[in-house]
C-alpha cells in the first residue's frame, strides 16, 4: 500500500514540478518585472503603485488557485476511493470474513484506487497546461 501511495505522490509531484517549470516560474518572472515597473514610476501615488502591483500579481494568483483547486479535487477523489475501500472492508469483516482476508482485500482495493488515480494524472496535467496557457499574461 505504501508503495502505491508513493507512486501516486511521485506522479503528482512530477505534474506540479512540470507545471511550475513550464508556467508558474515564467508567470512569476513577469509578475516581478511588472511590479518593478510599477515601483519605478516616480510620478505615481503610493495607492496607484499598490494597485499596479496588485494587477501584476493577479495572473499568478489565478494560476496558483487553479492548480490548488485541481490538486484538491484529485485528493478528494482519492480519499473517497480509499474510504469506499475501508467501508467495504468493514462490511466484509462484519459479515464474518477473517481479518487476514479483509486486510488483503483492503490493500488490494487501495492499490486499485492508487492505480486508477495515477492514470488520471496525465489528463489533469494536460488540462492544467491548457488552462494555464490560456490565462492572460
Amino acid at each position: 500500500v505504501e508503495a502505491a501511495q508513493t507512486k501516486v505522490q511521485d506522479a503528482v509531484n512530477g505534474m506540479v514540478d512540470k507545471l511550475e517549470r513550464e508556467h508558474i516560474r515564467k508567470m512569476q518572472a513577469r509578475m516581478f518585472r511588472c511590479s518593478a515597473e510599477c515601483c519605478e514610476n516616480s510620478a505615481a501615488s503610493m495607492s496607484a503603485v499598490h494597485h499596479c502591483i496588485e494587477r501584476c500579481h493577479a495572473p499568478l494568483v489565478q494560476a496558483q488557485s487553479i492548480v490548488t483547486n485541481e490538486l484538491e479535487r484529485f485528493q478528494n477523489r482519492l480519499q473517497r476511493c480509499a474510504m469506499s475501500c475501508s467501508d467495504k472492508a468493514k462490511d466484509s469483516f462484519d459479515s464474518g470474513t477473517k481479518e487476514q482476508v479483509v486486510k488483503q482485500q483492503l490493500e488490494s482495493c487501495v492499490r486499485a484506487c492508487a492505480d486508477e488515480h495515477q492514470d488520471l494524472i496525465p489528463n489533469a496535467t494536460r488540462r492544467l497546461h491548457d488552462t494555464l496557457s490560456s490565462l492572460p499574461q
